[in-house]
């Protein structure tokens, strides 16, 4: 029997101990390591994320137990190699916390958010030892999906007063440059490989990025909803061609009528 006291409620050093006792005795959770378990902790935040989205708060406190469940685990992990433990992530974060908010544990005046965050960035700049613009953008992690990436980078080079403020009729033109390149390209089999592909699509992504925040808008939350709604039209479509009577034998021209039938009563 493990040394645990079962109780009705149980507190933060309760989950701390359960996962001293899984990481001791459980085959499973004793060999995990944190490059196995890193999509998990992906994976919780983001449920996280879609019960704040659904308003769900019983979900997301069950979602954010998720989380928590993930930093525990891997705070162990280095306390049983005598690195750090959860007491000292947590005295890092509260100093954090106190170092970048000097308007409230300071003499600095509180202003309005914006300078607030400005002053953030800056003492985050300082803290890191970031002496350049370039240093701050590629302090953006890599691992975050390429869209809020893209934002980052573009905000931080903003910040920086070295890129020029581009309206969005030079950004359109841009992208319509870009679009025409891809047309010419595939037309000549010499500049066809997948790299120059790769790369152009890659630079029209960027610069449709640098397009949202010029209109205000958030493009992750953009393609999200343009996913949904290509479902949607998705499933009209096959609920068409395959209606009663079914659309048998549709051909490619019909299929692209119908799409665009489909899409223009959505627009």
């Amino acid at each position: 029997m493990v040394d645990f006291v079962y109780k009705e409620n149980y507190v933060f050093d309760d989950l701390v101990k359960l996962v001293e006792i899984l990481r001791e005795h459980c085959p499973w959770d004793r060999e995990q390591t944190h490059s196995s378990i890193r999509r998990n902790l992906l994976e919780e935040a983001y449920e996280a994320a879609e019960a704040i989205d659904l308003e769900d708060t019983d979900l997301l406190k069950e979602e954010l137990g998720d989380v928590l469940l993930q930093v525990v685990f891997h705070a162990q992990m280095e306390r049983e190699k005598e690195i750090f433990d959860i007491d000292s992530v947590c005295n890092g974060v509260c100093k954090k916390l106190i170092v970048r908010h000097p308007h409230i544990f300071g003499d600095a005046e509180s202003g309005t958010a914006s300078e607030v965050l400005e002053k953030w960035d800056e003492i985050k700049r300082k803290e890191k030892g970031q002496a350049t613009h370039t240093e701050a953008i590629r302090s953006v992690a890599r691992s975050l999906p390429a869209l809020w990436r893209s934002e980052k980078i573009i905000e931080k080079a903003e910040k920086s007063e070295l890129l020029p403020e581009t309206d969005v009729p030079v950004i359109t033109q841009h992208l319509v440059t870009l679009l025409e390149n891809i047309t010419s390209n595939r037309e000549d089999e010499g500049a066809s490989s997948t790299e120059t592909a790769e790369l152009t699509i890659g630079r029209i992504l960027f610069k449709t990025v640098e397009l949202a925040r010029r209109l205000k808008v958030d493009p992750e939350e953009a393609l999200v909803k343009t996913c949904d709604r290509f479902t949607e039209d998705f499933s009209t479509v096959e609920k068409m061609v395959s209606g009663n009577p079914p659309m048998e034998g549709a051909d490619e021209k019909d299929l692209t009528e119908l799409w665009l039938e489909v899409e223009s009563k959505n627009s």
